[in-house]
């Protein structure tokens, strides 16, 4: 599970000044913003609650982890996997319309 296997490379750059020396640099990702909405599911963490353990537990995909971390930005920092215990979070259910955003904002 990388965080970073959908980011581009920018261009590289191939020749001797300060700017790089043939180092390929990533893109930065950038996730939309997830807007509340009726069908989302709010649950209470348990021990060993992780951001990936739920997305597979709710979408069937680990990678998907960023949905639920970037919808409860109150919780946990985003570097973070793991979620106190006790913590309520939002498990957003349209996820069709959030991997569009998230496509089209890093235009994959």
């Amino acid at each position: 599970m990388n965080r970073y296997a959908t980011a581009q490379f920018l261009q590289s750059y191939s020749n001797n000044t300060t700017e790089g020396r043939g180092i390929q640099y990533k893109n930065v990702v950038k996730y939309p913003l997830i807007p509340q909405s009726n069908n989302d599911i709010y649950a209470i963490t348990e021990f060993g609650d992780r951001y990936d353990n739920l997305a597979f537990q709710f979408y069937g995909d680990v990678t998907l982890w960023w949905i639920i971390s970037t919808s409860n930005p109150n919780i946990v920092s985003f570097s973070s996997m793991f979620i106190p215990v006790g913590s309520q979070i939002r498990i957003p259910q349209n996820i069709g319309a959030i991997i569009n955003s998230y496509k089209e904002l890093n235009r994959l």
